[in-house]
């Protein structure tokens, strides 16, 4: 082989390498977020029943009472209640979730589970309460990180758990995703009804979330209320 046919054959396989890397490059640039337009806007945070204790998730079903195996505590909020809403907000959620149960007073109670035994201090159906008995609970009573030797929230839930009223009031200029927990259509009929007769101030900023029949009723019934399940 002679000099022209060596360069010859040393600037192929340079041309070669070159289209080689110029391909990487272009499958790197065209998969990658450096060439795409600035998103309008941040991630949309919601916060779930506000700021809880977080907990073991691994093998967790629907009748497991997860407040019998949180993480050892890292702040002092208990789901589902203002003070834990307002840390939500405060720490930047754009809507936070709360759950509800209507009691036999007519008021909807905001607490997550069907019964009270798992959390509280008091046994029984959430909804077969008025909310002034519900009042009385320590929704902190049940709630441990070490398999029942200490309970570090016991006796600092009293009188948390609020009603819907309650958080309505406390937060009228945010966004709330309300989860009706229940298997009755006609409850998103009677939601929308108890919030019809609040101020509509936040009508635009409250949503409800649930099984199709719940939501649906909800949203035939208010329709001054924001679209079901989120925010616009």
């Amino acid at each position: 082989m002679n000099q022209v046919q060596r360069v010859l054959q040393i600037a192929a396989k340079r041309k070669k390498l070159l289209i080689f890397f110029a391909l990487l490059i272009f499958l790197y640039l065209n998969n990658s977020s450096l060439l795409a337009d600035p998103p309008e806007s941040g991630p949309f945070l919601l916060a779930h029943r506000g700021l809880g204790q977080t907990f073991d998730i691994a093998g967790v079903t629907d009748e497991t009472c997860t407040a019998t195996r949180i993480h050892p505590p890292e702040h002092p909020y208990l789901e589902n209640t203002i003070p834990s809403m307002r840390a939500a907000f405060e720490y930047g959620a754009d809507i936070v979730e709360l759950d509800v149960h209507p009691t036999k007073d007519g008021q909807f109670a905001v607490f997550h589970d069907w019964t009270l035994d798992c959390r509280t201090d008091g046994r029984g159906v959430t909804r077969e309460k008025t909310m002034e008995e519900l009042k009385k609970l320590d929704i902190g009573y049940g709630y441990t990180a070490d398999g029942g030797k200490t309970y570090p929230f016991r006796g600092k839930g009293i009188g948390l758990m609020p009603s819907l009223g309650e958080v309505l009031s406390a937060f009228p200029d945010r966004s709330l995703l309300i989860h009706i927990k229940s298997d009755d259509p006609q409850e998103g009929v009677l939601l929308a009804d108890r919030l019809a007769r609040l101020p509509p101030s936040g009508w635009s900023d409250w949503r409800c979330t649930g099984e199709t029949g719940r939501s649906r009723n909800w949203k035939n019934a208010s329709p001054n209320f924001a679209p079901c399940p989120w925010p616009r």
